[in-house]
């Protein structure tokens, strides 16, 4: 089944549709702007009752920073999606690097975590995006992902 590309804004239920993540691991909870083959915002609010934040760290939770990159990398992944419509039941995004990656400020319960990324370079099915992720305009993270498009089947 092939899913029509994603319109300027995306709810939950449009995003659950493209990324084959679930609870507790869909890291995009609404997307504000698309412009294919360029860029893409959207956020995650960030609640207390995170499977994570029990542990990390119980008297002062914090987001984990490579959970902030796996924002950018969905978020990258829906951008693709819009600017090259595959079929996600039959193909997935798999994230396959990472580089220039600064974390600068923390993420705690009760931010939105707004994120963006734009295209830096994109070759077939190689996508090279560049990822900023802030709170209230303050930068929290910030790095170059690359990821590609595969079948779903191995």
């Amino acid at each position: 089944m092939k899913t029509k590309a994603p319109s300027a804004q995306l709810d939950i239920h449009q995003i659950l549709q493209l990324l084959p993540h679930r609870f507790p691991f869909v890291m995009v909870d609404r997307v504000d702007e698309v412009i294919a083959g360029k860029s893409i915002r959207g956020h995650k609010c960030i609640a207390y009752n995170e499977p994570w934040f029990q542990g990390h760290f119980p008297q002062r939770p914090i987001m984990p920073g490579v959970l902030i990159l796996e924002c950018l990398a969905q978020i990258g992944a829906i951008l693709a999606y819009a600017s090259a419509p595959f079929d996600p039941t039959t193909n997935l995004m798999f994230f396959l690097g990472i580089d220039k990656v600064k974390f600068r400020h923390t993420v705690v319960p009760g931010d939105r975590l707004d994120l963006s990324c734009h295209v830096l370079h994109q070759r077939s099915n190689a996508w090279k995006l560049n990822g900023e992720a802030s709170v209230d305009g303050t930068l929290c993270a910030q790095g170059e992902l690359l990821a590609t498009i595969v079948d779903r089947a191995p």
